[in-house]
């Protein structure tokens, strides 16, 4: 019917296919709620088949039928897979899940097995269909299961009845009759206000054949009057309506879904509607006791049911808005916190937070995410944020699954077993006897809640929705009448069908005795599943730390022992007191004696920290906040090893790192020959020059006065923190010769907290004594001291390399290694010099230079032996090569360069020229060193590419204002210098066969130096375009277009063209081979028309001037032809888009060429690459629902940015029904693209073989799926 119609939006309701999974796996299924009756778990997509099958279980008669049926007609489910057994497994199932329903004490049960005997694949538990669909091929396939059985007939006594339809001749009297059965009745929505006006349109107003639409009577034997009407003929004891809810607007091919008010009666008298109406009013009166909801769009939504419980199986209480007073409403609406609607983690947070349990199931919080805020998760949250199930995921701080993967709650609010029993009977979840109640006095206020809100005998409602089942008012089936969520489906019983006395508050009526044993079979595994998972969850594992065992150091307690052993482990039962557990802790330590304090506790960095004690003993576990793995130590309560210990958190212990000079001198002695010390962020451990590091911890609560004193310092010494803004000691430690900066605290400080200083755990701090800053090491300025740290006495290693790198095996051999003691401050000519004698490479006549390697093993420029190591940027404790060459002075440069094309790898040439040359001067000298002579050379950049680029056009200017550095490359190019800010273009003629000279009707390449020029390739446009190379031309980026037009016209290839003016050439810029666009405006220079050298460009001879404006498209379009897959020749049209670009103007412009209405044109633009045509309506931007106006059409923005030369299509619906513009050209090139596609993925398989699997394309959209139609497929046995 509406296939695969819910895909879309399939979250809607809640349901989600990402599933959080809990830590632990063997949680069992939570126990029924207040209610006492069980939901369905939605598999994703099947809140339609659980609204249909609860209504069915309600449906006391259905229920009963399908039950009367024994394994003798229908086998058993146990024989399925032995060959030759007849086993009927819909209806079995059917029997097993309805059973479940009703004795087996669970929240919800699955419908896994039931859709499995469907035939349903994975996939088809996540896709959503039609319920009205779904109600007649059910019914369909188990009238097909019972065929045979005593059952077969059951569905069509129960549901099945008979319309008679009549046409009456108005000139004979004449009635022509037909019956037709009816499993259920549609009524009309559309232009309708109840259920009693569609059916008295239906069944009561007759149809005239009048004027034109005459009737053809068999006893008249020509047309006449006649009157057609219908009737009820037999009437069911069970009357479905089917409400006609969705509809289609063919002026706006859409779908879209009625909303408006729509009544039904709760009772109502089919009399005035049947054909016979002389029975008594009880024959044909019927009651409503269920009505299946849609809530959501056309697109996507979610279904539940509003059910009446005839046999009273279910607990019925008042809704929780009713139980509570007015006045306590209003106040909680008045203080509510307004919420923010744009914050997914806000609303969801509220609304688990409103839950009376704290808890929403998975499957519900996306119904009641658009309950709150009126829209689903897909279209407000979805795009920005993800499925709801990657949401809660990517927030496990906040959100908590528990139940089995089937609840959400927040952990600041985890459900407690205290407040959240899973059954009322189950005393063991609620152990804690400072919250326990008097059940006596819940049932006492219980009671006179139900005699201040009574409800009849026999009208409790519930809303089944999925898992969740909640009490409802019968007033509230009248909010279903109108909106996104309302009535789509009604159920009516007989008012006649009694029910007895023992089937009511009985579930087991009538269910045979083998279910009803497997349904206590399986309660008695539930609960014991469920007491086993109680005390498994409820077993906190927790650490103690005996007092003895500590002691008092650094602001925290340490461990007495060397090695500590992490405290003792206790597994304890978290729903027993804190009393519990102190004599538990008692028997323990025998040898305790005088009090026993239990304090919780935390190991930071700095150590053992104690927070709040436990003093209440009648606190249960889990109400005082101990969960598995805290730290409780076990102490008296005052003092620990005679020391008092100070508790909270504010008294947090801070683990500071203490810094202190250290300067022995013959330790920089030391260092200065060479020796290697061991860094630790920025200084030394204790042994070297520099600074000694101690981590220290401090209470958080003392201040910084009582530090110095605890450290042992005189008042004058300052205390200095590191300079957040400066250059830090770990930065300037890994380059040469760094420097820390340190910010001195003011004398205020020394009076505020550590935490109120926000020093945190790692946080350095520096003292120094006043004699400090006479080291050169230490200097002041104004607040900050600024550390020269012991980097300026570290080393640099020399890599001796006699051939300049990059030589054989042989070589290898040659290298040698040295280390150099170096400073910040030392020359690199001094590190050359000591690693030279070290070398022993003290050749009289031999140049060697310093260069460094990148991280490829490139040699680098050399460096400037002038200057110091922190000058020139070179890093100590790295590699310097020495290599054969003369090093560049402070004011020259070392630059590559080759001869005519880009270097290759080994192939470059070097040399070192004053950075103050000019690039003539530069040029002489690399002509020089390669021997070469002549004045036909010019000098070119290396691109980004390492191609060779543009050319250094002033020759006269210097190297240093060109901004060339060392390390550059250049390429010494044969020819001379185009003239300063010329363009060389590559020129085509465009081939017109209509009005081109038959001596250009050919293609030829033009051969310029060694390079030969080919033709781009044709336009894919149906219509194959020649183009002719004419040649090149060199112009000014200053000339105009006018200026280019006329030296084209110069060219020898184009010497035949005859050419009036420049105005009858249009010129065309190419690009990947296809005409791009137009180039507009005569008096345009070059340069404003964005050309540059290299560009082709392409001329075309008019007929007539032309002189377009900037908004002017030139299109290309072509005529359909009437009944054939092909068009007629191509037109241009100009189209003026200046005041217009709408698809409206388009059409009008086309219409006004052709003589045609615009209504009746149908266009479609081209795109020759993938061979398609993309059409082109006049609705294809939709109006904005937030600001309620029409958002700008414009065919030159997206999606469709027409352009010149784009391809136009037009079919004339008028005489054309063919609406495909796909030629048989377009097919061939489809399938050539297929083709190739193909090749590709084949050759992309055979490369991947050999590697790992592939990453998934996470760049894929998802597309909808198609539609697919609703089956079940019923075998004859299985």
């Amino acid at each position: 019917m509406f296939g695969n119609l819910f895909e879309e939006e399939e979250d809607e309701g809640g349901s989600s296919s990402t599933r959080l999974l809990p830590k632990g796996g063997d949680e069992p299924p939570p126990a029924r709620g207040r209610s006492d009756l069980c939901g369905i778990k939605n598999q994703g997509g099947t809140c339609y088949l659980n609204s249909l099958l609860q209504t069915l279980l309600f449906t006391p008669e259905f229920r009963e039928e399908l039950f009367s049926l024994g394994p003798d007609e229908l086998g058993c489910l146990e024989d399925k897979e032995k060959p030759g057994a007849k086993v009927r497994l819909i209806p079995l199932e059917l029997q097993r899940l309805f059973s479940r329903l009703l004795l087996v004490d669970q929240q919800s049960a699955s419908t896994a097995a039931l859709t499995d005997s469907f035939g349903w694949n994975s996939s088809e538990g996540t896709n959503q269909h039609d319920v009205q669909e779904l109600n007649r091929i059910l019914f369909c396939a188990l009238e097909h299961s019972l065929v045979g059985t005593s059952g077969s007939t059951f569905i069509h006594r129960l549901y099945h009845g008979t319309i008679v339809n009549s046409i009456v001749c108005k000139e004979c009297g004449n009635v022509s009759q037909r019956q037709e059965d009816f499993l259920d009745l549609t009524a009309c929505v559309c232009g309708v206000l109840s259920l009693e006006e569609a059916l008295w349109n239906m069944f009561v107003e007759e149809e005239l054949f009048e004027g034109n639409n005459l009737y053809r009577c068999a006893q008249c034997d020509r047309l006449v009057t006649a009157a057609k009407s219908a009737k009820l003929q037999k009437l069911p004891p069970f009357l479905t309506m089917s409400l006609l809810r969705f509809s289609f607007d063919f002026a706006k091919c859409e779908r879209y879904k009625e909303t408006g008010r729509y009544g039904f009666p709760l009772t109502f008298n089919l009399r005035p509607f049947c054909e016979q109406t002389d029975g008594d009013d009880a024959d044909y009166t019927y009651d409503l006791f269920s009505v299946i909801i849609h809530k959501g769009g056309c697109y996507g939504g979610h279904y539940h049911v509003y059910i009446r419980d005839i046999d009273q199986l279910g607990r019925w209480e008042p809704p929780e808005e009713d139980c509570k007073p007015k006045t306590q409403r209003k106040v909680k609406e008045a203080f509510e916190p307004r919420l923010q609607e744009d914050d997914p983690l806000s609303v969801l947070t509220a609304i688990i937070s409103q839950e009376p349990s704290k808890t929403v199931l998975v499957d519900q919080l996306g119904q009641k995410l658009m309950n709150m805020i009126g829209s689903s998760w897909n279209k407000k949250f979805r795009k920005p944020y993800g499925p709801i199930g990657k949401f809660l995921q990517s927030h496990n701080d906040v959100f908590m699954l528990v139940s089995n993967a089937t609840k959400v709650a927040l952990k600041t609010n985890l459900p407690s077993p205290v407040t959240e029993p899973p059954v009322p009977t189950e005393p063991t979840t609620n152990s804690d006897p400072s919250t326990a109640s008097d059940p006596g006095a819940a049932e006492q206020q219980q009671g006179s809640d139900q005699k201040q809100e009574p409800e009849p005998e026999g009208s409790h409602w519930f809303d089944l929705n999925d898992s969740t089942v909640t009490s409802i008012r019968e007033s509230d089936i009248e909010k279903q009448f109108q909106g996104k969520e309302s009535a789509y489906m009604l159920f009516y019983r007989k008012t006649q069908l009694q029910r007895p006395s023992e089937a009511l508050n009985n579930p087991q009526y009538k269910v045979p005795f083998h279910l009803v044993q497997k349904a206590q079979e399986e309660n008695i595994k539930l609960q014991e599943m469920r007491e086993k998972f109680e005390a498994t969850n409820n077993t906190v594992e927790l650490r103690l730390h005996l007092a003895p065992c500590y002691r008092l150091d650094n602001g925290a307690l340490q461990p007495a022992d060397k090695e500590p052993n992490g405290g003792t482990t206790l597994s304890f039962d978290r729903r027993q007191t804190v009393g519990d557990l102190r004599l538990s802790i008692y028997q323990m330590q025998e040898l305790w004696e005088g009090d026993m304090a239990l304090t919780v506790a935390k190991s930071l960095p700095a150590g053992l920290h104690l927070y709040n004690t436990l003093t209440d003993d009648n606190v249960s576990l889990y109400s005082a906040g101990i969960y598995t793995n805290s730290d409780l130590f076990v102490w008296n309560g005052r003092e620990v090893c005679g020391a008092a210990i100070l508790t909270g958190a504010e008294w947090e212990p801070v683990l500071l790192t203490v810094v202190r000079p250290f300067l022995d001198e013959d330790v920089a002695q030391e260092a200065r020959n060479g020796m290697e010390y061991k860094e630790s962020g920025g200084g030394f451990e204790n042994g070297g020059p520099g600074l000694k590091r101690e981590a220290r911890g401090f209470a958080g609560g003392v201040t910084l006065g009582e530090v110095k004193e605890a450290l042992g310092e005189p008042k004058e010494s300052l205390l200095c923190q590191e300079h957040k803004g400066g250059k830090m000691g770990g930065q300037g430690a890994g380059e040469g010769g760094g420097a820390s900066g340190w910010r001195v605290f003011p004398p205020d400080d020394m009076q505020r907290t550590l935490k109120e200083l926000s020093l945190k755990d790692g946080d350095a701090l520096l003292v120094l004594e006043p004699h400090s800053f006479d080291s050169s090491v230490f200097s002041l300025n104004g607040d900050v001291v600024t550390v020269t740290t012991p980097s300026d006495c570290r080393w640099l290693q020399v890599e001796f390399q006699p051939h300049g790198g990059g030589g054989g095996e042989g070589e290898v051999e040659e290298r040698r290694k040295i280390k150099v003691p170096a400073t910040g401050n030392m020359l690199l000519g001094e590190v050359k010099q000591r690693a030279m004698e070290e070398l022993q490479q003290e050749a009289p006549g031999a140049q060697f230079c310093l260069r460094q390697v990148d991280c490829t093993g490139k040699l680098l420029p050399p460096v400037c032996e002038e200057l110091s190591i922190r000058d020139a940027g070179v890093r100590l404790m790295t590699t310097l090569t020495l290599c054969p060459g003369n090093a560049p002075k402070a004011s020259q440069l070392f630059l590559h360069f080759s001869v005519g094309a880009a270097p290759s790898t080994g192939m470059e040439m070097d040399i070192i020229v004053e950075e103050t040359s000019t690039v003539k001067e530069c040029l002489k000298s690399m002509l020089d060193a390669v021997g070469l002579d002549g004045t036909c050379w010019h000098l070119r950049r290396l691109d980004w590419c390492e191609e060779v680029g543009e050319p250094l056009m002033d020759e006269e200017a210097s190297l240093s204002e060109l901004k060339i550095s060392s390390g550059d490359s250049l390429v010494v190019t044969e020819g001379q210098l185009p003239p300063k800010g010329f363009l060389k273009l590559t020129m085509w003629l465009y081939l017109d066969p209509q009005n081109a000279e038959t001596d250009f009707k050919h293609t030829h390449s033009v051969k310029t130096g060694d390079e030969t020029q080919s033709p781009p390739a044709p336009l894919c446009g149906g219509s194959t375009l020649e183009l002719s190379d004419v040649g090149q031309v060199e112009i000014s980026d200053e000339a105009t277009l006018e200026d280019l037009k006329t030296q084209v016209l110069t060219l020898p290839a184009l010497q035949n063209m005859f050419v009036p003016t420049t105005a009858f050439m249009r010129v065309w810029q190419l690009e990947g081979g296809r005409l791009a666009r137009i180039l507009r405006g005569q008096q345009l220079t070059l340069r404003k028309l964005k050309l540059s050298s290299g560009t082709d460009l392409c001329v075309q001879q008019l007929l007539k001037e032309e002189d377009l404006g900037p908004k002017q498209v030139l299109l290309t379009v072509k005529m359909g032809v009437p009944g054939e897959r092909s068009y007629y020749p191509p037109e241009e049209l100009l189209w003026d888009a200046s005041r217009d670009s709408s698809p409206r103007s388009l059409r009008t412009c086309l219409a006004a060429h052709y003589g045609l209405s615009p209504d009746s044109l149908l266009l479609a633009k081209h795109q020759p690459d993938k061979h398609i045509w993309e059409e082109i309506s006049n609705w294809n931007q939709q109006v904005s629902k937030k600001k309620k106006k029409k958002r700008t059409e414009s065919l030159l923005g997206a999606p469709f940015h027409l352009k010149d030369g784009d391809t136009i299509g037009i079919k004339n619906l008028l005489i054309d029904n063919n609406r495909d513009f796909v030629t048989l050209e377009d097919k061939q090139g489809q399938l050539r693209l297929r083709e190739q596609a193909e090749q590709r993925r084949k050759g992309e398989k055979a490369a991947g073989s050999d590697v790992a699997a592939p990453q998934k394309n996470s760049g894929q959209t998802k597309s909808r799926k198609p539609e697919v139609a609703l089956s079940i497929n019923v075998g004859e046995f299985r």
